[in-house]
């Protein structure tokens, strides 16, 4: 085997797993992640699932003020009425008319909605804003490690095992890439590992050399064989089981299937990482919005009924996030252009307070046509690595965050 050769094709590997260790060491159940989170308070480990709604998702017409005349009068085609059909969550907010899953789990004392979260001095560009919430920056810093990466340095420091993280999808976010250990893209466990079941990576795997302390070819073997092994073990756990709840048929609702049947597996992963695209709505916004918002809303109430069924409800906290919302004031295309603040929603058959956690931005006073944030996404962060994953906000994001007491 040529060294070019291998060198060439070995990209394979790196592009499929970044740093794989922790899933190739579960087959040793005295060592595993689930033997060691099985060790956490109520005897079953918190997860994290992030839903990233990614090209700015217009919040005024997700949680809808729909009592407020500068609402329609800011938006006089683009407002949603009462008449269209609102979900009312209090006198004057309501969800968009497609939401219905998620006004269900509301009512269930399941959703909770945090409105006007921003950053001070927000940028509205979709990929700086994004690096911000993914890295956990403020917007004057630049970061290289994303917030979830950095949870996975300093949890697992003096583990065994590092506590990793999935993203359903073909490659990894920043916000899963820290400095020493990053998480796993995997889109489709059978897919994943037919790819390494190929007899040119086998013949690779049984060709590696000797070990050389300072080899970078025998780091790339080695590389391809923990990738070749972990893609076995995600293989035969997603055979477990394989959920019969029905789901949207669509992108968002066939990734979290597969994280439903993942965790119902007992693939133990502490964060799972999904997203859904096509929220930059400048061109006719309440047909695409309207629709991507129906996706959601079935998605996560299809996932709330399947993890309740596996008895895994109560031990996961979904959080849906945007990177920014829109403009108040509606364009001349029938949409709307890059904003700042927006709601997040949090969503568990464990929240503590469940509901709407706080008024939302006035329409009266605007920061240069823009929603006033009253909530720094890093202090919901704070609390979400703290009070849910047991984890050092300090460690991750610095200090001087504060938390945002009593949510989860």
């Amino acid at each position: 085997m040529q060294r070019r050769r291998f060198l060439q094709s070995s990209a394979l590997a790196s592009t499929l797993l970044l740093v794989p260790k922790f899933l190739h060491a579960l087959d040793r159940p005295e060592t595993g992640l689930a033997t060691m989170l099985r060790d956490a308070p109520g005897g079953k480990a918190r997860r994290l699932i992030v839903v990233q709604l990614s090209g700015g998702n217009d919040g005024l017409n997700t949680v809808i003020p729909y009592r407020d005349d500068l609402y329609f009068k800011a938006r006089p085609s683009l407002a949603l009425k009462e008449a269209d059909g609102i979900l009312p969550l209090s006198s004057d907010l309501g969800l968009h008319p497609k939401m219905t899953g998620l006004k269900s789990l509301y009512d269930q004392g399941q959703l909770a909605v945090l409105n006007a979260v921003g950053y001070p001095n927000p940028d509205r560009s979709h990929f700086r804003s994004m690096d911000i919430w993914q890295t956990g920056s403020g917007s004057e810093q630049l970061l290289t490690t994303g917030w979830l990466g950095r949870y996975l340095d300093s949890s697992c420091a003096g583990c065994a095992l590092p506590c990793q993280a999935l993203e359903i999808d073909d490659t990894l976010s920043l916000a899963l890439k820290g400095q020493l250990r990053k998480g796993l893209a995997v889109k489709n466990p059978a897919k994943f590992h037919q790819l390494t079941q190929s007899r040119y990576l086998s013949r690779l795997s049984q060709e590696r050399p000797a070990a050389t302390a300072t080899s970078e070819l025998d780091y790339l073997y080695k590389t391809l064989a923990e990738t070749a092994s972990s893609a076995e073990y995600l293989y035969d756990k997603a055979k477990v089981r394989a959920s019969t709840a029905t789901y949207p048929t669509t992108e968002l609702g066939r990734n979290l299937k597969t994280t439903a049947e993942l965790i119902g597996a007992g693939v133990e992963s502490r964060v799972y990482y999904l997203s859904l695209t096509g929220f930059d709505t400048h061109v006719r916004q309440h047909e695409q919005q309207g629709r991507l918002l129906g996706e959601l809303s079935d998605g996560l109430a299809a996932l709330a009924a399947d993890l309740q069924k596996s008895s895994e409800w109560e031990n996961t906290l979904v959080m849906v996030f945007s990177e920014f919302g829109r403009r108040v004031t509606q364009n001349a295309s029938n949409g709307t252009d890059h904003g700042t603040a927006n709601n997040v929603f949090l969503l568990s058959g464990a929240l503590r307070k469940p509901g709407l956690l706080n008024a939302s931005a006035s329409l009266a006073d605007l920061d240069q046509g823009d929603l006033r944030y009253q909530v720094d996404f890093r202090s919901l962060y704070a609390s979400i690595l703290t009070d849910w994953l047991g984890a050092d906000d300090k460690l991750v994001l610095g200090p001087g965050i504060e938390r945002l007491a009593g949510l989860v």
